[in-house]
């Protein structure tokens, strides 16, 4: 038995899509960290599971699933990816498509005339009680102790999954690798976090570096661009619209403040198709 999959990227933040809409199989879970791995498997940062609508008000159920075989509560660059696919093979006429998140969540995005596509990701969450951080009370940044003896400055908030913004004076000397998984598994986060590693160049630009929970660095990462740019907002160092690089390229981020949502604007893009024998 056989399982169609498609590749797709998101400015170099992988994916393997399973459309459980056109074949009806189940997902290998107990196989999804040897098909990340990018020597012996597919390869790819997450895997995105697309089905039926589930819960009111969406078009399509939409899953991610960490390359270590966890499953995480959103993901900007897959959703972006999720609905180049729909587009294309034809599953939707609109330009507009809701998907479904298993939280109950809904993620709308609108494919634009320029081949981008904008993504609503909703309003950001600062509450740490809800995020998860173990704070006292919430604050525009928390001191973090770390194993290693260093002590950083942070910013915590959640864009459907939690992350943690360190702002460091250039991303290209920033020690992701060794920070980043003293971040991810730091005991103030019970659920783990997404580290970003942001560097201010000017009020609508930003670089930006993610060390993600479960997948470790990634060219880029969606909601850790929308969580650094609402940090760098909320301490009035940056503009309402963001240009963000990553390494695999450029988002264009938007929030006009609190009470609104932060709007995600990239590309999305279909590498190959193939077939895995189960």
């Amino acid at each position: 038995m056989s399982l169609r999959f498609t590749k797709m990227h998101g400015l170099g933040n992988d994916f393997m899509l399973l459309d459980r809409i056109q074949q009806d199989l189940p997902v290998p879970l107990e196989r999804i960290p040897e098909l990340s791995d990018r020597h012996k498997g597919i390869g790819f940062d997450q895997l995105l599971v697309i089905g039926p609508a589930s819960i009111s008000g969406s078009d399509f159920e939409y899953r991610i699933f960490n390359a270590d075989g966890t499953e995480a509560q959103q993901c900007g660059n897959g959703a972006r990816c999720v609905a180049r696919y729909l587009s294309d093979k034809g599953l939707s006429s609109s330009k507009k498509i809701a998907l479904g998140m298993p939280t109950g969540n809904i993620i709308h995005c609108e494919l634009m005339d320029d081949g981008q596509i904008a993504v609503d990701m909703g309003e950001p969450i600062t509450d740490p009680k809800v995020i998860p951080f173990l704070a006292e009370a919430e604050a525009l940044t928390y001191p973090l102790d770390l194993p290693n003896g260093q002590s950083i400055e942070i910013a915590a908030l959640s864009m459907g999954n939690p992350h943690a913004i360190y702002q460091v004076e250039s991303v290209d000397l920033a020690p992701v690798s060794e920070l980043g998984p003293l971040i991810e598994h730091h005991r103030l986060f019970p659920e783990r976090v997404n580290a970003g590693f942001m560097q201010i160049v000017s009020p609508e630009l930003i670089r930006l570096r993610v060390y993600e929970r479960g997948a470790g660095e990634t060219l880029a990462c969606g909601t850790g661009a929308c969580a650094a740019v609402v940090a760098g907002i909320l301490r009035s160092q940056l503009s309402e619209t963001v240009t963000v690089e990553l390494k695999g390229g450029k988002l264009t981020i938007s929030w006009h403040g609190a009470g609104n949502s932060v709007l995600m604007t990239g590309p999305a893009i279909t590498v190959y198709e193939g077939h895995l024998s189960l």
